[in-house]
Formats: structure tokens, sequence, C-alpha cells
């Protein structure tokens, strides 16, 4: 075991996964609440990457995988976007030949290696009783196969796409939907000074919520969503319609990264996938713009409309949190100590129907979050449907699973 000394015990915290704001509030949630009632905390640097690559001997200089956090230390980050512990895609139970660390070469060399027990000895050589991960489906699907090992594991919901199944909210969520509010509304001016049709790509693989929320406060006039296969000739229409009734002549589509043509599939930026089996997305909003200016003069009295493309990927996860994304991160990471401290684990902490709560941990691997298209979904006008907002969630579509 490492020389770490202790009051009660020590509680271990890593990110995984892409960044978003709010992410250094719910590890200053954490780390103030367990210094309080005397746990230590130890921060994992780059996700799962740092139980992978730690060395098990006090003389070996482990900075780069783990840090005992402080008071101090989380303070000054909390306030800021980003992670200070840093992330990364790694899969601990599924890493690559060329991704096994070199002191571990000799045991592992199969082109895909499952280092779970490295990673159960890492933990338990440092004393780390609780890990709570903050991520999304990924990171926390590796959450659910320690807590099956037998590892006390808590996790914290964490994506753009707000698709973490169990939760009506996942840290950064907000954050991003204000971010495509205001860079929507900001493009318009060059929109309207061009009369031109404006394509903006958004997060969302699986979920389109990332574009819903926005074009449900009028950021845009349609948005396309992985949950429909969209019609491009249906969509051309529609935005040139919207064009002519528009005083300064343009119109606006937001496009989730993984939304699909009718007879189409998902486009890619390579072929190449990352540890959880995922190819990295990106073109969408280019094809979208082809067909549009391509189609234009069909719906523009046969003369062609220029489009203005744009692809807002990291300017919606960078930067500070809202204020949702500063208190809600803080209150997950004290719902965490509330249920460690009462002994329980397995859990992922959540919001539902506006109350904190927790549900079990294996939820986020037994279904799936996606738009209730029937319910939410106008699939002929291809913008969000809402009949009356009673009782909804905060964020209105975010409480189906499908």
């Amino acid at each position: 075991m490492a020389n770490i000394n202790t009051k009660k015990g020590v509680i271990g915290i890593l990110t995984g996964g892409g960044d978003v704001p709010g992410l250094n509030p719910a590890i200053r949630g954490v780390t103030f609440r367990a210094l309080r009632e005397g746990y230590q905390v130890i921060g994992f640097r780059r996700g799962w990457a740092g139980l992978v690559e730690m060395v098990r001997d006090h003389n070996h200089d482990n900075s780069e995988n783990f840090q005992v956090l402080t008071e101090e230390l989380v303070n000054r980050a909390g306030r800021t976007g980003g992670t200070f512990l840093h992330s990364s895609r790694t899969n601990p139970s599924r890493v690559s030949k060329s991704g096994v660390p070199e002191h571990l070469k000799d045991s592992f060399s199969a082109d895909k290696n499952d280092l779970t027990p490295e990673v159960l000895k890492n933990l338990a050589w440092l004393g780390v009783e609780y890990l709570i991960p903050i991520g999304g489906d990924d990171t926390l699907s590796y959450g659910v196969r320690l807590h099956r090992e037998g590892f006390k594991v808590i996790g914290i919901p964490k994506t753009m796409d707000n698709d973490v199944p169990g939760t009506d909210y996942c840290i950064g969520f907000s954050t991003c939907v204000t971010r495509t509010i205001h860079m929507t509304n900001d493009l318009r001016t060059s929109a309207g000074s061009h009369e031109r049709f404006m394509v903006l790509e958004v997060f969302g693989r699986y979920a389109g919520f990332s574009a819903m929320l926005p074009t449900m406060a009028g950021a845009a006039n349609r948005c396309v969503i992985p949950e429909h296969k969209f019609n491009i000739e249906q969509l051309t229409e529609l935005l040139s319609a919207d064009r002519r009734k528009n005083p300064s002549r343009y119109s606006t589509v937001l496009v989730s990264e993984g939304a699909m043509f009718e007879g189409g599939e998902m486009v890619f930026e390579h072929e190449a996938a990352d540890a959880f089996g995922h190819k990295k997305l990106g073109g969408i909003g280019d094809l979208v713009s082809e067909k549009l200016k391509e189609l234009s003069p069909k719906y523009n009295n046969g003369k062609t409309v220029d489009v203005i493309n744009q692809k807002l990927g990291y300017l919606v996860r960078c930067g500070d949190p809202d204020a949702i994304d500063s208190i809600v991160p803080m209150a997950y990471g004290n719902l965490a100590l509330d249920l460690l401290l009462s002994k329980i684990h397995g859990k992922l902490v959540v919001l539902k129907n506006g109350r904190y709560d927790n549900v079990p941990i294996e939820t986020v691997i037994s279904t799936k979050k996606v738009v209730n298209v029937k319910e939410h979904y106008n699939t002929k006008r291809l913008r969000p449907h809402y009949a009356s907002f009673e009782m909804k969630p905060l964020f209105i579509m975010t409480s189906e699973s499908a």
C-alpha cells in the first residue's frame, strides 16, 4: 500500500471522456465534503488511464497518474471549465497491445487486453475504498464493471449530449445549450447580411437533445437529429419557406453530428475507433450544406441560395460553466458523499423530475436515453413538438428513455 495517511479512508475521483464545463465544480463538491468528513481524496489523472498506467513502487514518480487533492487546489479550479485532472477515452477492459504500459507488456500481449486486475491492485495499493467516476455512459460503463468486481463505485453523469440513462440532467448540457443559442444568434448577422441558409453542426451522436433544446428556444428554424432519418428535399423546402418569411431573408438549421439522410448512415471523419468502439463523427453539416445549395434553385425561383456552414464543436464545451453547471455538479458531489457516508454504493446520482436522487449504476448500460420522436419531434416540420409543459422536467424532453 502507498504511504498515504488518512483518518477515515481514501476516496478516488476521476473524469473520463470529453471535457465539459462543470467537471471542476463536481471535483470541488466531492473534495470539500470528503475532507471535512475526515477522508482523503486522490484524483486520478487522464480518466481511467491514470489507474492503468500506475506503477506500484514507492520510488516511482506517479505524479502523472494521480495526485492528492486539497481544498486550495480544488477551490482554485472549481470556478473554471474543463477538468484539471485531465481526461481520456481509455477503456481498461480493452487496452490495445500498443497501449499496454511498458511495465506490464510481459504480462499482457494480446491485441486487446483486460487490465482490470491491475486496476484493482492499484486501487488496493493506494488504499482507495470508494471510487467516484464522472463521465458519460462509456466512462460509467467501466464503473459498472468495477462495481460487478466488488469495488465500491458511485457514478456522476456528465455529457454534452445529456444522454446518460436514468437522469434528466448530465453535467455540461446546460452550458452547451446556452452557448449554442448564443453563437447561433451571433451568426445571424452574417446569415442575414448575405441572405443565406445557415447550417450549424452540433454535438449529438445518438441523441438529439443538444439540437432540440436550442431550436425549441427559438435559436433555429429546424433541426435534424439522430433519432429520425431526414429527407433533404423536405428540409430544403422548409428552410426555403422559412427564408422567404424572414424579413432578413435567411433561415437556420441545427444538425446533430449523428444525424442521417434517408437511406444513409452516420458520417465519420475517419474509420479509426476509440477504446469504446466509437468512430469520430463529423461531416454531416458539410453534406447538408452542399445539398441545400444544390437543391435551393428548385424552391427559390431558379436562383441558388448560398450557405453559411459552421461546426460549433468544441466552442460549446470550452470555457466556464453557466449557473446550472456550477450548482448541479456541487449537488451531485455532495449526493455522492451522502451515499458513501451511508455505506451505499453501486449507484448513479441523478436529477429526476426536478429532484436529486440516485439509481443503480447498472442503469447506464441497461437502456438508452434518446429523444422520444413520437412525443417530442415533429417529423413533418423537422422541429421540436410540444403540446403542454405542465409537469414536464426543466429541459422538457430529457426524461424519456427508450
